[in-house]
């Protein structure tokens, strides 16, 4: 899996309420999350993420809260993946179920506002075209990718089913 897209660089530390506060936790609806997507951190992001793009940050990802809620959002805004040094083991997880990429890499801190960036997945390469830079990320292994490329784990588990049910 390959994604391509322009960075919106945010710090250490974002959690899962600067990612969609808890005023909106009563919608479940995704793309009613993705107008508040980052609304507590940046209030224009929404009017500035174009398809495909990628948020960069530093360490520790998502901490906060173990609301779905959060990669929910960022998915449904539009964003093709997260990379970070670290991220939040539980906002990690919840992520991966909803078939969100996330990255984590080592040199997330050179990446830069508005570079644009060619990512892929199964090498875990991060190229930095603005830059003319390579990074390595951790590489998903196989299941994961499996996952993330079905649009997650409720929906992998679905295909599975069905390819049973077809035998």
């Amino acid at each position: 899996m390959n994604f391509k897209g322009k960075v919106h660089k945010f710090g250490a530390n974002v959690d899962t309420d600067a990612i969609i506060p808890a005023r909106f936790l009563n919608i479940s609806e995704p793309a009613e999350l993705a107008k508040h997507c980052m609304e507590g951190i940046d209030s224009e992001f929404v009017r500035k993420v174009e398809k495909g793009d990628i948020i960069v940050a530093t360490t520790n990802f998502g901490c906060g809260s173990s609301r779905e809620h959060a990669p929910i959002a960022i998915k449904a805004s539009g964003v093709s993946c997260v990379i970070a040094r670290s991220f939040a083991r539980i906002f990690f997880r919840n992520a991966i179920n909803i078939g969100l990429p996330l990255l984590e890499c080592a040199q997330a801190d050179e990446i830069e506002q508005s570079d644009e960036l060619e990512v892929e997945l199964e090498k875990g390469e991060v190229r930095d075209a603005t830059r003319g830079k390579i990074f390595t990320a951790e590489p998903y292994p196989d299941f994961m990718l499996q996952l993330i490329s079905a649009g997650g784990l409720i929906e992998h588990a679905k295909k599975k089913i069905e390819a049973r049910r077809s035998r």
